[in-house]
């Protein structure tokens, strides 16, 4: 069964891939291969969590929630307990994952297109009047890099990439004024200590200084 997941998740990224040729909508694609990986998993659950790959299951079996399990159901089999550690903990977390990434692309979209209705990208795209793609790219590339060291890396793609729409005619041209935005994006997240969730939690936790990640990503 473990294999067989790698043979479907291999087959369903082709599907994404290929989306324009086999004229399949990739969003389809995905939540079908999702669908089929989650069923397969659930199916051979026993096969695939006896090769000890699962952190999770393990971390299970030590758990509170493992002893109130046997407590409750003293009679279940080891595939019942597989199968409850699937859908009770493993679903649920990513499912759980999954909502808050939905819930905070809707809310930020939201936010844009507000901003957006209310002509807010004009007190930007009123101040950039030059014509010249590498002296744009630059502008927007140090803008979005600054701006992600004081927001949260996705917030500043979208509020950018919202931008560009403004800027730029060329679906191909903003393309790759996008894939700049993210290159920026992700760097200056990484700049500042308070630009990105994992440098905050190491900030937090006193393993990295500001000053020092700072200069060690300039340099």
């Amino acid at each position: 069964m473990f294999i067989f997941m790698i043979v479907v998740f291999v087959l369903g990224y082709l599907m994404i891939a290929l989306e324009h040729p086999l004229k399949i909508d990739k969003a389809a694609s995905a939540l079908l291969l999702g669908s089929v990986i989650w069923t397969v998993y659930i199916m051979g659950v026993s096969d695939i969590l006896n090769l000890g790959f699962s952190d999770s299951w393990l971390g299970f079996t030590k758990s509170t929630d493992f002893e109130e399990f046997t407590t409750k159901y003293p009679d279940a089999s080891l595939l019942e307990q597989m199968k409850y550690h699937v859908i009770d903990n493993d679903i649920v977390r990513h499912l759980g994952d999954i909502s808050q990434i939905l819930f905070f692309l809707l809310g930020a979209m939201t936010i844009v297109e507000t901003i957006d209705q209310h002509q807010g990208f004009k007190l930007i795209t009123d101040k950039i009047n030059t014509t010249n793609k590498v002296k744009l790219l630059w502008i927007l590339s140090v803008l979005t890099f600054f701006m992600s060291a004081l927001l949260d890396n996705l917030t500043t793609t979208i509020v950018m990439v919202a931008l560009l729409r403004k800027l730029i005619d060329d679906k191909k041209t903003r393309w790759f004024f996008a894939s700049m935005v993210v290159i920026a994006a992700n760097a200056g997240g990484a700049w500042s200590p308070i630009g990105d969730v994992t440098t905050i939690m190491l900030w937090i936790g006193k393993q990295v200084t500001a000053g020092n990640i700072i200069m060690m990503v300039i340099i």
